[in-house]
């Protein structure tokens, strides 16, 4: 017959012994859960006037902001209404022009379509954060000496996908480079330069992935 539970000997433990080892167990417990609420503080309660905003964490070009944002703001309007970042430019808004392109994780996305939340503790590199202080991207290099831009709204765009183009060994043909750099338009029709800048930056860069 199994035995009482209620019994005062269960499965070796007297019911003293049971409740006080059970007691320290929940208060062992509640300690963790102390610990971690204070390592892991909370985001600043909303402000008024920001109800229904979300604490979004953006790692942009190696520094890290924290902002409360709708959970509709696009990254792209929160790079350049919030950050003061305008060189990721707002283009058609529809996500087929490029001009809004960052990297996210080292990937190519078009910031016009992504949601801010979406982008929240990832590592963001935007047009301003390609270059090393003073020293110049060798993609920003070969546009100039090139002469990859004639009105330049569309230039941080397609620099920053010809940056990525290259770190993901696409750039070996100039009828690869013109396949994987299509997402981005030149209004001005700018190609065979932007095609000449992004091959001469390959052969700087190795020409493959880095």
């Amino acid at each position: 017959m199994d035995e009482d539970p209620t019994s005062a000997s269960f499965s070796g433990w007297s019911r003293r012994v049971f409740l006080a080892r059970a007691g320290g167990f929940v208060g062992a417990t509640v300690a963790l859960r102390s610990g971690t609420a204070e390592t892991l503080a909370a985001p600043p309660a909303p402000a008024p006037g920001e109800e229904g905003t979300l604490a979004v964490r953006l790692r942009i070009n190696g520094r890290e902001e924290t902002l409360r944002l709708e959970p509709r703001v696009t990254l792209l309007d929160a790079l350049r209404d919030r950050l003061a970042l305008t060189g990721t430019k707002k283009g058609c808004d529809h996500g087929t022009c490029g001009a809004c392109t960052v990297l996210v994780d080292g990937r190519r996305v078009l910031s016009c379509l992504t949601l801010a939340v979406a982008a929240d503790g990832k590592e963001i590199t935007t047009i301003e954060g390609l270059a090393e202080g003073e020293r110049l991207h060798p993609v920003q290099e070969a546009f100039l000496e090139c002469d990859g831009f004639q009105c330049g709204f569309c230039t941080p765009g397609q620099i920053v996908s010809a940056a990525a183009c290259i770190r993901e060994g696409h750039a070996k043909t100039d009828e690869e480079i013109r396949e994987w750099m299509s997402g981005n338009l030149c209004r001005c029709s700018a190609y065979p330069n932007i095609v000449d800048a992004v091959r001469q930056a390959a052969k700087a860069m190795g020409g493959s992935k880095a």
